[in-house]
């Protein structure tokens, strides 16, 4: 191989200390061992992405390893060839010469080539008496022999992380429908839970897919994505619950007291109008909506700091998490009758479930009582609904799995 001192390039090429590094590397680097030249062209190939290479580059590096005479790059064989540019275009499809010369530039700052130029900016090689190259002056291609290793460890690399796009768009693609025709299914049966903000929040998602995704943006979409599955099935599980516990109720209650297997309308009480009374129909005071409209868990997840306030440390029970909010809303400054009016607006599980949001924003937040009447004031208009809020704190706290070992850390 052809050795040396460190070359710099001719005219107006400056030098950099990272392509004086970059020599000194290969020269420490490169062992007596030989490898395929094409076989170190197809892994630079598949890791051009990390290297900075575009397609044309690669061309004009196929067209320079054609110039190698073997096949086997060897630290015994000199390394460096010396094609002139018209030569390197042709064998290049007929790249443009600026085009060229910018691909070159660009293998050199990437460390597949180096260049070693003549006195006069000329490539070509010197041979001895019995027609060995003495000297030569153009491209090393000893880059490629030093860091063959190097390349094959990027192409395996990358062939993971494609493989691994695969899996993880396949894996978004399903859970996006599931998602999709789940919430479909709730609004369609008019089913018990906040729908619209399911609704919400799955366009939220959506809406910030990207056109050219990375691996880290489909891993952030999967993971939002997969955590409003859980919501979602949670609110058909609770349905389903519900309405065995219904029916079981009403068993019940007919088996125990009507065991004459009348129907169970016998059991409503009868108001028989006596003579000279006047008859008045019962007046049945408007039921409320039931305020676990989310899962406490999930409540938790989405607000973990409220937790430090319940008894012993942590909170299972709705009853808990109404008595942290009280104390939390002391904390913030909210007035009892901000709070009052909240729960007269939102249920006491809604206000409470406020007061969390709020207390874990509380560093954005100039004012918690403000806030929170303006937020009674938006729910009671209908413009403002928890599902969002939650869904928004859910993100911004992290990943699924972490919020889930933070609630787990809680429930101990």
């Amino acid at each position: 191989m052809e050795t040396g001192y460190i070359t710099t390039p001719f005219g107006r090429r400056p030098m950099t200390l990272a392509l004086v590094k970059r020599q000194i590397k290969t020269e420490q680097t490169v062992t007596e061992s030989s490898v395929d030249k094409w076989r170190v062209f197809r892994d630079v190939g598949d890791a051009r992405s990390r290297l900075g290479l575009q397609d044309r580059a690669l061309a004009v590096l196929n067209a320079l390893l054609s110039f190698f005479p073997s096949t086997e790059l060897s630290s015994e064989k000199n390394l460096i060839v010396f094609p002139s540019n018209a030569q390197l275009s042709a064998r290049a499809n007929g790249i443009a010469g600026t085009t060229l010369r910018k691909c070159l530039g660009a293998l050199v700052e990437a460390g597949i080539i180096i260049r070693k130029d003549s006195p006069n900016g000329k490539r070509y090689a010197r041979k001895g008496d019995e027609g060995n190259i003495e000297d030569a002056y153009g491209f090393s291609l000893a880059p490629l022999l030093a860091r063959a290793s190097e390349f094959a460890a990027l192409s395996q690399d990358v062939a993971a992380e494609q493989r691994r796009f695969r899996i993880m768009k396949d894996r978004l693609t399903i859970v996006r429908r599931d998602v999709r025709k789940l919430i479909s299914v709730g609004l369609e049966e008019n089913l018990p839970g906040d729908w619209a903000a399911a609704e919400t929040a799955f366009m939220e998602i959506v809406g910030r897919f990207s056109r050219r995704p990375t691996i880290g943006d489909l891993s952030a979409s999967l993971d939002a994505m997969t955590l409003l599955h859980e919501e979602v099935s949670r609110m058909l599980e609770m349905q389903e619950e519900s309405t065995k516990s219904d029916g079981n109720d009403i068993a019940s209650r007919c088996h125990i007291h009507n065991s004459n297997t009348e129907s169970c309308n016998e059991l409503e009480p009868r108001f028989e109008k006596k003579q000279g009374e006047k008859f008045e129909p019962i007046k049945q005071t408007p039921r409320k909506p039931e305020p676990e409209v989310f899962p406490l868990s999930m409540v938790l997840r989405a607000c973990p700091e409220i937790g430090n306030f319940g008894q012993g440390g942590s909170i299972g029970s709705w009853r808990e998490m109404m008595m942290a909010a009280i104390t939390v809303r002391s904390m913030l400054g909210v007035s009892p009758s901000a709070y009052e009016e909240a729960c007269e607006v939102m249920g006491q599980a809604g206000a409470a479930i406020a007061i969390a949001c709020i207390y874990e924003r509380a560093g954005h937040i100039t004012t918690a009582g403000g806030y929170l009447r303006d937020l009674t004031a938006k729910a009671r208009r209908g413009e403002f609904s928890l599902g969002p809020m939650l869904f928004a704190q859910l993100r911004a706290n992290g990943t699924p799995a972490r919020a889930s070992e933070r609630l787990s850390s809680n429930m101990k």
